[in-house]
């Protein structure tokens, strides 16, 4: 699945909100879950623990309702669909398919593949004028997703830089971390080009939150190191161009002189809390948000976006969410839809720091082996959590945001193992004993 992104993105676009599919990614997906599906039925064994199955089972409560109040039954099934697939079933398939510590990083290591193949795309297009249309000039990156999704690549370099950050912690593999570091690094260029304030804002977090998970006096001193650095490159040697220091600055100017960009977001944001209003249980149904936009949205709400560039001509685009996940489920879905989603992600992050804080102190016997791993999982769910405020489903590097709630949860509420006798402490998730002789 990851491997086929690499690949162009269908040419007739994306749509958000839970429509529109990644093509190739998407069947390979559908081909995975129902191996695991076969698989689980000729094994005759639960395939998820409890607390797995509860939190991942979660979610279907509010999208089946939503689905029975969509527009028409094609519309629920379609939604439906979608949002099984990217929050219920392919992370399950994760779940059960990642057996150990070895496969979860070469995982993460494959997003980090990615995030650089796409950022040298993008990279390119910026210095050739080739990218999509930013301020009248075809300079941004957005790698092989095209002008109709610019939050694509901003996607897949983000992951890449947070599994990078969180691999550069594993101990005793000092080639690997230097490797991981140098990845991390590079990839912050593309995200820098892709102009996407979102990805800024929620990459940052997730950084910091790695780094803070790996240790406070360590956070601190690579903190102060980043500054200085960002303070000698941008303000004393003047590197980067004006457009992305206006774009970086423009983030504490929304509220001010916001563009016609963020007051369209801004209109959609009320128009959903105005759908949830008049339906605050369910919804309006499943797909519901277009054909309420208008009677809820003011007279501000443009007709559309423009986009250009990176091989396609001029598109006026249809605003057809609100590009904030949350009030997207909230309009649609009502708050039994977001109480059930947003519920389950706050669980999985909450179960992944508990595993973290018994990884970090050694109660699990391994002394901290896989401190990478509790942080490449808690990096990614918290890096979706905030990005969902800026954006929401839809487009082919949809299919990444459900594997990196599978890695997550894989890490948060995968099987323990049972320690072995005269052993103390807690096992590690999903069967490690592949790495025991290892260490």
């Amino acid at each position: 699945m990851i491997a086929l992104l690499a690949l162009p993105a269908p040419a007739e676009g994306v749509s958000s909100g839970g429509g529109g599919t990644g093509g190739a990614a998407d069947a390979v997906s559908a081909l995975v879950v129902g191996y695991c599906v076969v698989r689980a039925v000729r094994s005759r064994r639960r395939p998820l623990t409890r607390t797995a199955a509860v939190l991942l089972g979660l979610p279907v409560v509010g999208i089946t309702v939503a689905a029975f109040g969509a527009s028409s039954a094609a519309t629920g099934v379609a939604g439906a669909a979608r949002y099984l697939q990217i929050f219920v079933l392919v992370p399950a398939a994760v779940l059960m398919l990642v057996r150990d510590a070895h496969h979860f990083r070469l995982l993460a290591w494959s997003f980090v593949g990615l995030g650089l193949w796409q950022g040298v795309i993008g990279v390119h297009q910026n210095l050739t004028g080739t990218g999509a249309s930013y301020m009248g000039e075809d300079i941004r990156a957005v790698g092989t997703f095209g002008s109709t999704d610019v939050m694509g690549m901003a996607t897949v370099v983000s992951y890449g830089l947070v599994c990078a950050m969180a691999l550069a912690f594993r101990p005793h593999v000092p080639r690997q971390r230097t490797v991981a570091v140098v990845c991390a690094g590079l990839l912050t260029v593309p995200l820098a080009l892709s102009f996407s304030r979102g990805a800024w804002i929620a990459t940052a977090a997730a950084c910091v939150v790695v780094l803070v998970l790996a240790g406070v006096r360590r956070a601190a001193r690579v903190l102060l190191v980043a500054g200085a650095a960002a303070v000698v490159l941008v303000a004393g040697l003047g590197v980067g161009s004006a457009m992305l220091q206006d774009r970086l600055s423009s983030i504490t100017q929304v509220t001010d002189t916001p563009d016609q960009s963020v007051t369209d977001r801004y209109t959609m944001w009320a128009a959903s809390a105005d759908m949830w209003r008049a339906h605050p249980v369910t919804g309006v149904g499943l797909k519901g948000f277009p054909d309420h936009r208008d009677s809820h949205a003011s007279l501000a709400l443009s007709s559309g976006s423009d986009t250009a560039g990176a091989g396609s001509g001029f598109v006026r685009q249809p605003l057809l969410s609100p590009h904030n996940m949350y009030l997207l489920v909230l309009s649609e879905q009502g708050l039994l839809g977001l109480g059930t989603l947003a519920g389950a992600w706050a669980a999985l992050l909450v179960c992944a720091v508990r595993r973290w804080n018994g990884q970090r102190a050694g109660r699990d016997g391994a002394g901290g082996p896989r401190l990478d791993c509790a942080l490449v999982a808690c990096g990614l769910l918290v890096w979706q959590l905030i990005d969902f405020v800026y954006a929401d489903i839809g487009g082919p590097s949809t299919v990444l945001t459900a594997i990196a709630l599978g890695m997550a949860a894989w890490w948060a509420v995968g099987a323990r193992e049972r320690p072995a006798a005269g052993t103390a402490g807690t096992a590690e998730p999903a069967a490690v004993h592949g790495e025991a002789g290892t260490r």
